[in-house]
Parts: C-alpha cells; sequence; structure tokens
C-alpha cells in the first residue's frame, strides 16, 4: 500500500486529471462527431508506427534508468552492510517482474510497429503498446520507492532472518534429500547467522548503532524461533556433516568435541552464540550498548531452553556468559562487566523459578570467581558488583525457598576470599555491604539462623570497620543513585525497616563497637544526596 499502490494512483490520477482537462478544452471547438475513441481508433497506419517506435525507445530508456539506479545503490548498500544484499535483491520476484515488464513493453512496442501494412492498422496492438508504455512509466517512481524499501537495512535483517529460518525448517532427513540436502540446509543455516553478524560489525564500524541492535536482536530472535522449531527437526540435520566441521567457528575443534557437539544436537546453537562472542568482543570499550544488547539476547536464549528442557543449551549460554566476563576483565571495561552481571544475574534468577536450581549455584560459583579475577587486576568494582548481585540471588532463593539457599549463601560469603590468601580483604567493605544487606533480610524475614551465619562470618572484622559499615548504610536515604546509571538503583540502599534490623544484626557485635553516627530517620525515601555510594 505505502510502496506501490498509494503512489501509482496518485500519479495515474494526477496523469488522468492532466490529460482530461486538456481535452474537454480542445474538444469544446472540435466538429461534434469527433470523440475519444474515435481519435484513438481511426488514423493513418505510417505516424503511429513511428511513433510506437518511439515509444519503444523511450521504454528502452526507462529501463536503462531503472538497472543504472538499481545498479548503484545495490552496490552501496551492499558494500556498506554485506554482499547477501545483492543475492536477495535479484532474487525478489517483484524486481524481476517489473524490470520484465518494462522489457515487454519496449518489445511489444517493436513488434506492434512492424505490423503496420497499406490497408491494416493494429488497433488494438496500438491502444495496447500505449496502456504498456503508460503503466511504464506509471511505475518507475513506485518501482524505486520498492527498491529504497527493500534495502532499508532493517528490511535486510529480517530477511536474512527469516531466509535463514526457512532454510532450517526445510531440512530434509537424511532418508528424504541424502547428505547434500542436508548438508546444503545446514550451509545456509551458517551462512544466515554468520551474513547476520557481518552486518553487526560493518554497521558498528560505520556508527549506525540502531542498525547493529536491530541486527544483534535479530540473532537472538532466530535463536528463540530455532528453539521452536528445533523438536520438530530429522536427526540428519543434528549431524556433523562437512558444512559444520569445515566452518570457521568449528574448523579447529578436535575430533572429539565436534562429536560431543554433535551429540547434544547443539551445533546451531553454539555456532550463534559464537556469533555473539565475535560482536561482544569487537564492541567491548568502543561499543558498548552493542554488548548490553549481546548479554541480553544470550540471556533470553537461555531462559527458553530452560523453559524447553534444553539443559545443554543453558549450559552453552553460561559457558559464553563467562566468556563474555573473561574478554571484559581483560579490557578492564567496569561499565560493560557491571551491565553483564545483571543479565548473568537475571539468568541464575530464572533459573531458580524454573526449578532449575543448580544452574543458579553453578552461576554464583562464577560470580565469585570472575568477581576474585577482577579484584586481583585491581577492578575491585567489579568484585562488589558481584556481591551485590549475589546478595539479590540469595533474597530471591529465599523467598522461593529453593533448595540450594544454604549453597548459594556459602558462596556469597566466601566472595571475598582471596585465592591466594592475600592481605587485602580490608579494603573489600562494598562486599561487606552486601553481606550485611543480606543479614537484614533474612531478619527481617524470621531467619535468626541465616543472619547468625552472615555474623559468624564477619565475628572478627575491627569494630571500626563494622561501625564505619553500619553508619555508611545508615546515612543512604534514597533508593535512586544520585547519577543515571544503566540499573538505576543505590546498592548501599535499604528500606526503614531493613535498617532496624541492621541495627539488631550490628547489635550481636556487643559494646566493641562505637555508637552509631546515623539513625534510621522518617525520611528515609527522601532523595537526599546519600554520603557514599558506588558508581561506575
Amino acid at each position: 500500500m505505502r510502496v506501490w499502490l498509494y503512489p501509482f494512483l496518485f500519479l495515474l490520477g494526477a496523469s488522468l486529471l492532466a490529460f482530461f482537462g486538456a481535452y474537454l478544452v480542445d474538444r469544446s471547438g472540435a466538429a461534434p462527431d469527433v470523440t475519444l475513441w474515435s481519435i484513438a481508433t481511426n488514423h493513418g497506419g505510417a505516424p503511429i508506427a513511428d511513433w510506437l517506435r518511439d515509444v519503444s525507445q523511450l521504454v528502452t530508456a526507462l529501463l536503462g534508468v531503472a538497472i543504472s539506479v538499481v545498479a548503484i545503490i545495490v552496490e552501496l548498500a551492499a558494500n556498506r552492510y554485506t554482499h547477501k544484499i545483492t543475492e536477495l535483491f535479484f532474487r525478489s520476484t517483484v524486481n524481476f517482474a517489473v524490470l520484465g515488464f518494462f522489457v515487454i513493453a519496449g518489445l511489444d512496442a517493436i513488434w506492434v510497429s512492424f505490423t503496420f501494412r497499406q490497408g491494416f492498422v493494429p488497433v488494438w496492438g496500438t491502444l495496447t503498446s500505449l496502456l504498456l508504455m503508460s503503466l511504464s512509466m506509471l511505475a518507475l517512481l513506485p518501482y524505486f520507492a520498492f527498491v529504497f524499501d527493500f534495502l532499508n537495512p532493517l528490511n535486510i535483517v529480517g530477511r536474512i532472518r527469516s531466509e535463514t529460518l526457512d532454510a532450517i525448517r526445510g531440512a530434509p532427513g537424511a532418508a528424504e534429500g541424502g547428505a547434500v540436502a542436508v548438508e546444503t540446509a545446514q550451509r545456509g543455516a551458517t551462512e544466515g547467522t554468520e551474513q547476520l553478524c557481518d552486518v553487526v560489525l560493518n554497521a558498528m564500524s560505520n556508527h549506525d548503532g540502531a542498525i547493529a541492535i536491530a541486527c544483534v536482536n535479530a540473532l537472538g530472535d532466530l535463536g528463540r524461533d530455532y528453539l521452536v522449531v528445533k523438536p520438530t527437526l530429522p536427526t540428519a540435520w543434528f549431524g556433523i556433516t562437512d558444512a559444520v566441521s569445515q566452518n570457521p567457528d568449528f574448523v579447529s575443534m578436535s575430533p572429539d568435541v565436534l562429536e560431543s557437539i554433535g551429540r547434544e544436537r547443539d551445533w546451531f546453537e553454539f555456532k550463534l552464540l559464537r556469533q555473539f562472542q565475535t560482536v561482544y568482543q569487537s564492541g567491548l570499550g568502543a561499543s558498548r550498548e552493542i554488548c548490553y544488547v549481546v548479554a541480553i539476547k544470550t540471556r533470553e536464549l537461555a531462559e527458553s531452553s530452560l523453559t524447553r528442557d534444553e539443559a545443554r543449551v543453558t549450559s552453552l549460554c553460561i559457558k559464553f556468559f563467562n566468556t563474555f566476563l573473561r574478554a571484559t576483565v581483560n579490557s578492564r571495561d567496569v561499565r560493560t562487566a557491571y551491565n553483564v552481571l545483571h543479565q548473568y544475574r537475571l539468568l541464575a534468577e530464572a533459573a531458580l523459578r524454573a526449578g532449575r536450581g543448580s544452574f543458579a549455584v553453578e552461576v554464583a560459583k562464577y560470580f565469585k570467581y570472575y568477581g576474585q579475577l577482577a579484584f586481583g587486576v585491581d577492578l575491585g568494582f567489579i568484585l562488589e558488583t558481584s556481591a551485590y548481585d549475589l546478595c539479590t540471588l540469595n533474597e530471591i532463593a529465599f523467598n522461593l525457598r529453593a533448595p540450594e539457599r544454604t549453597e548459594l549463601l556459602k558462596i556469597f560469603l566466601q566472595v571475598d576470599k582471596e585465592g591466594d590468601g592475600g592481605t587485602r580483604e580490608a579494603s573489600l567493605k562494598g562486599v561487606r555491604k552486601a553481606q550485611v544487606k543480606l543479614a537484614t533480610w533474612y531478619l527481617l524475614h524470621g531467619d535468626a539462623a541465616a543472619a547468625r551465619e552472615v555474623f559468624q562470618d564477619m565475628r572478627f572484622e575491627s569494630p571500626a570497620r563494622l561501625a564505619s559499615i553500619r553508619d555508611e548504610i545508615l546515612a543512604v536515604h534514597s533508593s535512586d543513585f544520585w547519577e543515571v546509571t544503566d540499573r538505576g538503583t543505590n546498592f548501599d540502599y535499604i528500606p526503614p525497616e531493613r535498617k532496624r534490623r541492621l541495627l539488631e544484626f550490628f547489635g550481636w557485635f556487643g559494646d566493641a563497637l562505637p555508637a552509631a553516627r546515623a539513625s534510621v530517620a522518617p525520611g528515609d525515601d527522601a532523595s537526599d544526596r546519600p554520603a557514599e555510594a558506588n558508581q561506575v
């Protein structure tokens, strides 16, 4: 409607209005027996034959203009994003139909002009040529609108995704199409994911952030759609053929690893996550928002696998989350780690809610590992972020009465213990604050035993440090951080009812602690600027 019908009808209406307006003026001074039909059906052969040859030249010129414009903009789009654009465009039936119509209109005018003879005038042939020529000219501008709409990068991304999914859905069984047909389907699927990855990388290099994000979303949606159709795919699809083993993402793998991937039936998910990894590593430092979207889509894929009982895919997503964190720490990109950890924690929460707490425990162990790894290279805020995320995870596990909550608490209390036995634990005040917050949660919900575990872990801390932690938490009166952050929350904030439990918790340390410098004020939810808060 927008690309074809409305422009076509507008041009047609404007042309008819101009023609009939002039005709009516001319008709007012003509003989009564001269009508439009008589003019169209009664004429001499020779002048019309010449005119038809001019029509043929006009239509041919239109075809040349169309091909020139199309060739230029298709090539520009292909060079900017992906060569797949050229293939998609020239396979389009609309493109073939319009250009073919131009050719037919030109040929028809030539052929009709040669049928003029003494005593024979091809009236209907002439009218048909006139109609075809008119339609060709009317279709030219809508055709250009179609070309620009087709080459819109967002539409190209959608077409690549659709074609890739169609190739997967059409995968034949070994008995239906043989090994060659299965390999062709696998090659189409791998090439589709690679083309989407190429579009992301090229868009990032051209600073087209919206297109890059849309393409990452398309990759993520493709993964979730694949999990929907996966149960319907034939067994042959999951085999490791040359199309898979010789692909750049698999060619360096040992035969044992390839065999394992084939046995677990997850080579396509691995391929797709490899594209995420490539995009993520390219975005570190320069295009952080792309890294955030990659993390979101990896989490969504993992959550889809949880609902579909695809445990192997969930494990793959966890492995790639770990890979993202490793690359982030190596790049010393604290802000990206801050957001990726958030998505990683949401995955662990989803695992708890899905009754797959073992995955949540696994994620918690990696939180501890990568937090300590970051702390070892002087990126202490990453360790603090992981601690606050583990605090939230423990709260949710408590609410869900998850069997793994004891194990999660044990991991959380080990976060600030350096693996090499170093002495920098005294500087990890943020981690201790997160543990204190969890203790107040336990006390608020009547689990004094769990709060006592936190107390036992902290009982040898210096009184001055404990008092400092207590006073700093009490001094925070706003749940919103005073700067713009992606999470938008202040790590150190706890509501007034938990602050009262905070005083109860620190009361267990006895008189060794000095009196609190702050108290639980009625205006705790006011927007005061806190005395201290974490920032990225």
